[in-house]
């Protein structure tokens, strides 16, 4: 249409097709000044590129807030529109749970109340049980979060989703970071974490442990959310029906302490810093 208008030169000409074809004569001459600056938006683009390389499951706001300071930030708005003409926007999977209780089990209270946020670190831990399913098999994936700076601070995986597996999780974490004296450990009420070998391990260590509500989600909504992460950002862009339990178990801990810990940002932490690097500092001035 205002290609049509820029046929007819002329002040007289403009003002006429205007009327003629509805259109205010502001958004033409606006369009005319588009039209005259095609280049303008290139360095936006190029750093969004950029960005998206680097982070390639980052959502419209993420890759907005990682925009260098070189770069003025634009809209949402316009950052959204860019990303969609320049097929930057990725699409989302929603994962299914596999938590399964043993109604003749102790079940413990629930001791976090949804406060998910802690002041130090190694006070606050969240654990979880996942599964992904291989070309030989399924891999199942028990971690253990600090609420802290959102680290993923032990892990273990195995072919089986026995308590064993969350012992060596909770092993692990211990082993590499150390723990408080009045550590809190919290989880859903799977059967692995109500089962007897479970309870001695954190009555060895002399952990709290604490548990959600069954068929409640959100009781243990920020340990949820990580294994929505890893899901969506790797476990859905591999091609599990030809690859092994062993291959995919080595994508896994690469992307958890090699990007996750180590360069993702977290947007629950100062400044949007990686859940490492908040650690570091926080260490670092408490020394």
């Amino acid at each position: 249409m205002y290609a049509w208008i820029a046929q007819n030169r002329g002040a007289a000409s403009v003002a006429l097709c205007c009327i003629v074809l509805s259109v205010r004569r502001e958004g033409y001459y606006a369009w005319q000044k588009r039209k005259c600056r095609p280049n303008r938006d290139r360095a936006l683009v190029s750093a969004l590129i950029t960005i998206r390389k680097k982070h390639p499951k980052y959502g419209v706001k993420s890759l907005r807030d990682a925009l260098p300071p070189t770069i003025e930030k634009p809209s949402y708005g316009k950052c959204y529109k860019l990303c969609r003409e320049y097929n930057l926007l990725h699409r989302r999977k929603t994962p299914r749970g596999i938590t399964r209780r043993n109604p003749e089990d102790q079940l413990s209270e629930d001791l976090l109340k949804r406060d998910f946020q802690a002041g130090q670190a190694n006070s606050k831990w969240l654990s979880d049980i996942t599964e992904i399913k291989c070309a030989d098999g399924k891999l199942y994936l028990a971690a253990v979060l600090d609420c802290f700076d959102g680290a993923i601070v032990g892990m273990s995986m195995a072919s089986h989703k026995r308590a064993e597996l969350c012992i060596s999780a909770l092993t692990s974490a211990i082993g590499r970071y150390g723990k408080s004296n009045a550590l809190v450990f919290h989880s859903d009420r799977g059967s692995q974490y109500t089962s007897r070998e479970f309870r001695q391990h954190l009555k060895k260590h002399k952990l709290l442990q604490s548990m959600g509500r069954t068929g409640s989600c959100y009781d243990n909504a920020r340990m949820e959310s990580f294994f929505a992460t890893l899901k969506k950002e790797l476990i859905y862009e591999l091609p599990l029906s030809r690859l092994t339990r062993d291959q995919v178990r080595q994508k896994i801990f690469t992307w958890i302490e090699l990007y996750y810990n180590t360069e993702r940002r977290y947007t629950a932490n100062e400044e949007n810093l990686p859940p490492l690097k908040k650690r570091a500092m926080y260490q670092t001035q408490a020394a």
